[in-house]
């Protein structure tokens, strides 16, 4: 990390990879020594610019916590570091384009010279050591963290990857050097033009004893799967990993959260007090979220 702690960098290079995914190379001389996971799912939180306008620069404290000017925090979101290049000062985000929203629509229209700011990156992929099969389930959100984690499997393991896709040409060539790797493309469900498929494509696959699992996607859908592996399978929550990529009508979501009142948003936010499983405490967090119409 830079000294201020965060990383001021310029996009060197961008490239689509399919009608629906563009990877945009950023390099800065600090990254050489960037506090990298080096796990496949690693993520930063992305700040960016408002329209033609140059980055805000956050001053940080001495606990690492970022602060702007009041009224003016700039958009951020969390994104997948596809590349990791330290030697050449550079890493690699690739970024859906849905055709709306503020960081695809910074990502659509950002040039060579263009300039954002991340911070330092969290992992949540930690596979079990003795898991000899691994199964992935994503929609196209999770396609660059799935990219990176593929290519860093082991070979003595197995590999199933079941991807949602808007249509069929945003499929794209996923490698591994797994000992044997399941590709599926699933077209036309979820990432907002249709229903997700994914729990219902979890419930299709085998997991015997011995395979982890990793999904990533639509958060509401998402709590169903997880109900899935957690509840009905009973997976211990070392074999499972479920991330909520986004939020589908997020400005809607956000504004019926926004408008709850005092004691809703009081519940909502007490509810992780004096909870130690981090797993107990999701289900008690979504649980709420569902009786408040979230």
């Amino acid at each position: 990390m830079t000294a201020p702690g965060y990383v001021l960098a310029e996009v060197s290079a961008v490239r689509r990879l399919s009608p629906g995914m563009t990877r945009i190379t950023l390099r800065s001389e600090t990254l050489g020594n960037y506090p990298s996971t080096r796990v496949g799912d690693e993520y930063v939180r992305v700040h960016f610019p408002e329209e033609g306008a140059q980055p805000l620069l956050p001053e940080v404290d001495e606990d690492g916590n970022w602060h702007y000017p009041e009224g003016r925090h700039p958009h951020a979101a969390p994104y997948t570091i596809r590349r990791f290049a330290p030697s050449a000062g550079e890493v690699d985000i690739d970024f859906v384009l849905h055709g709306h929203g503020r960081a695809a629509g910074w990502a659509t229209g950002a040039r060579p010279g263009d300039r954002i700011v991340f911070g330092a990156p969290r992992r949540l992929y930690r596979p079990p050591a003795e898991a000899h099969r691994q199964v992935f389930v994503t929609d196209a959100t999770g396609l660059p963290a799935l990219g990176r984690l593929l290519e860093q499997l082991d070979p003595s393991v197995e590999a199933t990857a079941v991807v949602e896709v808007a249509e069929p040409s945003h499929a794209m060539t996923l490698t591994s050097p797994a000992r044997r790797l399941d590709v599926r493309w699933v077209p036309g469900r979820g990432n907002g033009v249709g229903p997700s498929a994914i729990t219902e494509t979890l419930r299709s696959l085998p997991l015997a004893p011995g395979t982890y699992v990793w999904v990533a996607g639509e958060s509401r859908e998402l709590r169903t799967a997880r109900r899935y592996l957690r509840h009905e399978l009973r997976l211990p929550a070392e074999w499972y990993q479920v991330i909520g990529y986004w939020t589908d009508r997020q400005e809607e979501w956000l504004a019926r959260r926004a408008a709850l009142d005092a004691e809703s948003r009081a519940r909502l936010r007490d509810v992780w007090e004096g909870v130690e499983d981090e797993e107990v405490g999701r289900d008690l967090y979504d649980m709420q979220l569902e009786r408040l119409g979230l």
